[in-house]
This record gives structure tokens, sequence and C-alpha cells, in this order.
């Protein structure tokens, strides 16, 4: 096998060509929501199949209930080397609004912007332009005497719509798809700059409350005072969840939950994050929660009880003097480290119970749950990665937090028992879901180069 020098040389050799290719890829209108884009959908499948096949892969396309897998192997050039688990979508969101486009969305552009040169298309930071830059390394070891390490690639064609198709393949395909370790390119960097490894996502607990009083809607006029109003009940609940410090009351809700490693939360104190603009953005101005933690913490690390949506009583134009038979809310509980999302569900319910008044019922719908996933900070392929990015970036990447879930990584560790490393390299500004997406030439360029660097770090 090569040195990484030359795999690096190749690859940017291989730039104008592996845009071409880019540029092919993202032709393709694969929107995955559409029944009438179901071809396309496919050809993009194919397409992306023929490419494996021809540096190296044995490569197929796996049809589904839905839009079909890619599903690909390749032999790495040493023995016990890492067998490693690409996974990306090839799948797009519509171009609705069409008239906000300046080009079409379809035919791909390279623009010279303030910011250096940035790559115009539906697709091109969400995911084509970042299952690609593994693509290209790939391309480049194959033509540099071969890949370092064993490499599976999975790439889907439902995540924009939730990847109903992806737990029946999984769990038909398990054998086959495991893997010592996982790839994700599906997030983002710090900014342009600087590189990024998601080490942890928050898991979630999603419930519902039903709370009913009286057997019909009161006149508050005669009733007023005198019968119970489960609007109130069900206020009153809400506000005894949080101290008045942020901190949740439920008893037990703080059990797995870990403080950051000394060296990380030195790390993201010194980040140049602006909690005033972050909020400002939005309109907002005061941060709140847990008064003694900072905004990133809050939204990366610690979990939260939040209330999403609450009915009950009248709510048409104007007012109606009624005491209502019922009230509801929804509530989701982010969770963090080693919290057990079951625990919290039980919690929470009694909490509610020992608030009921006896004329009160309470109905619970659970609307799902999952637990929160965290790459261990000790871990050595997290290590090898963090050197490697840094020997091509210039720069130490941020060990990051993510306030949301990535499903498929919930999928690799709770049914594979697969550790995954989420590293990607689309900004904040790439308008993901929304006219004129763009992915920066640098994006592509040193993506693909960073993952040269994290295989040849991994098989070392």
């Amino acid at each position: 096998m090569a040195s990484i020098d030359a795999v690096l040389t190749k690859l940017d050799s291989n730039l104008d060509g592996a845009l071409t290719r880019l540029f092919d890829l993202l032709a393709i209108p694969s929107i995955s929501t559409d029944p009438a884009f179901a071809p396309d959908c496919e050809r993009a499948a194919q397409w992306l199949s023929t490419e494996l096949s021809s540096i190296g892969f044995t490569a197929s396309v796996r049809p589904t209930a839905g839009r079909p897998m890619v599903v690909a192997h390749a032999k790495g050039t040493r023995r016990d080397v890492p067998h490693v688990l690409f996974y990306g979508h090839y799948d797009v969101q519509p171009v609705d609004p069409r008239a906000l486009w300046t080009s079409d969305p379809f035919k791909a552009e390279r623009v010279t912007t303030d910011v250096g040169d940035v790559i115009v298309a539906r697709g091109a930071s969400d995911d084509k332009g970042q299952l690609m830059t593994f693509v290209e390394a790939c391309r480049a070891f194959s033509e540099t005497g071969g890949l370092p390490c064993d490499v599976s690639i999975l790439f889907e064609g439902e995540e924009e719509t939730g990847s109903p198709s992806l737990p029946a393949f999984l769990a038909e395909n398990k054998t086959e798809l495991k893997a010592d370790l996982a790839l994700v390119c599906d997030t983002g960097m710090w900014d342009a700059d600087t590189p990024s490894i998601t080490t942890m996502l928050r898991g979630l607990v999603l419930e519902e409350v039903v709370i009913r009083g009286a057997s019909r809607d009161l006149h508050s006029g005669m009733f007023g005072g005198a019968a119970v109003n489960p609007i109130h009940v069900l206020a009153r609940i809400i506000a005894d969840l949080q101290w008045s410090d942020g901190k949740i009351t439920l008893p037990g809700f703080y059990e797995g939950v870990e403080e950051l490693p000394d060296a990380v939360a030195e790390q993201w104190k010194a980040l140049p994050f602006d909690e005033s603009a972050f909020l400002g953005d939005v309109g907002l101005s005061q941060p709140v929660g847990e008064v003694d933690r900072s905004v990133l913490e809050k939204i990366w690390s610690r979990p939260t009880c939040d209330v999403n949506g609450i009915s009950g009583g009248y709510e048409g134009k104007g007012s109606k003097t009624v005491l209502p038979a019922m009230a509801s809310a929804k509530f989701s509980f982010r969770l963090v480290s080693k919290q057990n999302p079951a625990k919290i569900a039980e919690a929470f319910r009694a909490f509610v119970r020992a608030r009921l008044p006896d004329d009160c019922t309470v109905e619970f719908l659970s609307h799902g749950s999952s637990p929160a996933l965290q790459l261990p900070f000790s871990s050595e392929a997290l290590n090898r990665a963090r050197r490697a990015l840094t020997q091509e970036w210039g720069k130490e990447p941020v060990l990051a937090g993510s306030g949301g879930s990535i499903p498929i990584v919930g999928s690799f560790k709770q049914d594979m028992k697969m550790d995954a490393l989420m590293i990607g390299f689309a900004l904040d500004d790439d308008r993901i879901h929304s006219p004129n997406e763009k992915y920066n030439l640098t994006s592509f360029s040193k993506g693909a180069r960073s993952w040269a660097r994290i295989l040849n770090a991994l098989a070392l």
C-alpha cells in the first residue's frame, strides 16, 4: 500500500474528476418523499453501485419496501485491520419553492463567493457531497495500492423521509453489515476552518398527558370556584417540574448524568461561541434553564424537560366561559449520558399521579423513547480521528455534542453494538433543505483528504 502522502497527492490530482462525478450524481433528482421520483432514486442507487464497483468494491443495489439501499464491501491490503462501515444517504429534499433558486437545483454550479468557491445544487451538502468525500478517499487508495482497512458501505435512499425501510433492512442484514466501527458523514464542522467530531447525541422520551375532570364542559359562572379545572391541574404540574434554578425536579432525574471531562469542558469554554448572538438570531436575549451552565452545555450535554404543546377548553376565536372537562399536554425529555428512558418515563408518570386531585383521572400516551449515545472520550478510534483531522486542518477538532438525535447511529449502537464516528464537513450556512443549498469546495476537497487520513490512522 502506498504512503498517505501518495494518497493525498492522488486526491489533489483527482479533484477535477471528482467534481465531475459529484455533479453527475447531483443531477439525479432523487427526491425520496415524492413517488414520482422513485425511478430517479433507483437511478441514483445504481449510479453509486456502478461507481463503487469501478474502484474495487463488490457492490449491489438492494430492494426494500421503499427506496433501494446500496451495499458494498472491499478488503484492505493488510491483515488484522479494523473493519469499518460507512453510512450516507443519496436521497434529497424537494426543491420547493423553486422560484427562490438562482439556478437549476439539479444542474450543479461552481460559484465563486467572498468565502471561496462553493457548489450549488440540491443535495450538495445533504448528503451527496458528504458521502462522495468518502468515495473519493476510497478511490485514491484504490489507485495507489489499496485500502488500509476493510470497508463496507451502506447508502440509504429514505433518510429524508424518516428511514422507514431501514430497521427491517438492518435486522435482515445484521451479520453482513456488522463491523468494528461505523463512520457517519452527515454532520458538520464548527466553522469553515475548524473540523468537528460529534461525540454525543441526546436521547429522547416523548409523553402525552390527558387529564379529565367533570363529565362535560361546565359553565364557569355556575361551577367556577367549586369544580376542578383540569387546565389548572395541568398548569400546576408543569410549574412543579422545574426549580427556580432551572433544574428538573423529577426524583432520580439526574441519575446517570455525567460531567464532561475537564479537557472537553475547557475546549468548549474556549470556543468562539456568542451566546447573545445565538439567542438574538431567534429574537431572544436571556438564557433560561440551569443557571450554572453555559448555553453550549445546555444544548449539547445537559438533560431537559420541555412542554411541546397544550390543549384544553375553548380554543376558537373570542371567548367561551367554560370549565373544560379535559386538558392535555405533550412533553419531551432530552436525555444525556446514561439516563434510562424507561425510568424517566416511570418517574414522570408517578410525578403527575402524585399531583392529581381526587376528582381527576389521567391517561398517559407514549410517543417513543431512545437512550442518549456517547462515544467514550477514551476511545482509541476517537483519538486517532482527532489526530488525523488535526493534521489535515491544522486545528484540533471540536469534540461537539448534538442536541438532537441521528436514528441510524442509535440503530448501530443498540442493534449492532457498534460505536460511530460522526464526522462531517457541512457548514451552518449550507442552506440544507432550503433553496440554493451549497457545499464549500474546501469542505469537499479537504473532506476527502480527511477521510483518507482517518482510514489510514485507524489501520496503524
